[in-house]
């Protein structure tokens, strides 16, 4: 019942964030750090793809131009940012969208090569729970790769939980742990700088100041990356 309650509270925030056309800036906020993580990836043609928290499908729109004999599906909590997903991918018969969650992924086992996450991992109710069906849907040698700025070695992050529904702040290490708890093999994690430069001033409600956005930036965000181990 309270995860039933969660969820229930996360989906109506973001469709809240859906309907306040916030859904649309992800990409522009998101792609500096997305890029190098897929160029990390290193896609092959025919790779079937799984976004975890996909929001209005703007990172599997663009995956889906590296796969080009392939398939990327990317699934969310929130029923509007799917609906939006699915009215800009209109014609994309290589993309597909389901409302879903990383603990309950709608997909049976063994769909997928690779599965990949941004900026959701940290809003997952039970991270352990979601990592283990993003394992189960990947096929032997699949791997996945998750990408999140707020974590707990970047201290200048660490303001954003009072601003941002129920969180796992979580280190490295940390997540590394789960990873490997839950039967993925070759864990690793790296940073990825945010290149973008700052503004001289900051006068918005994440960052204390410029100074504190530029060193944000500067620590990056976290990759952490698994595979799935052969039988």
């Amino acid at each position: 019942m309270e995860e039933a309650a969660r969820d229930e509270n996360l989906r109506l925030e973001f469709n809240r964030w859906a309907a306040e056309g916030k859904g649309r800036g992800m990409e522009h906020e998101h792609l500096p750090i997305a890029l190098p993580m897929l160029e990390r990836i290193g896609f092959r043609d025919d790779d079937s793809v799984l976004e975890v928290g996909c929001g209005n499908g703007w990172l599997v729109r663009l995956i889906a131009s590296l796969v080009p004999d392939g398939r990327v599906a990317g699934i969310d909590l929130s029923d509007q940012m799917i609906r939006e997903a699915r009215e800009l991918s209109a014609g994309q018969d290589q993309v597909q969208f389901e409302v879903g969650t990383a603990e309950r992924i709608p997909f049976p086992d063994a769909s997928f090569t690779r599965a990949v996450s941004i900026e959701s991992a940290y809003y997952w109710p039970d991270p352990a729970a979601g990592l283990g069906e993003i394992l189960r849907v990947l096929g032997p040698a699949g791997s996945a790769w998750i990408l999140i700025n707020y974590y707990r070695d970047n201290h200048d992050c660490h303001q954003w939980g009072p601003l941002l529904p129920p969180t796992h702040l979580l280190s490295a290490a940390e997540w590394a742990k789960l990873f490997r708890k839950v039967g993925f093999a070759g864990v690793g994690h790296d940073r990825i700088p945010d290149l973008t430069p700052a503004p001289e001033e900051y006068s918005g409600r994440w960052f204390r100041d410029a100074a504190q956005l530029r060193r944000f930036r500067a620590e990056g965000a976290l990759l952490i990356w698994g595979t799935r181990p052969l039988p």
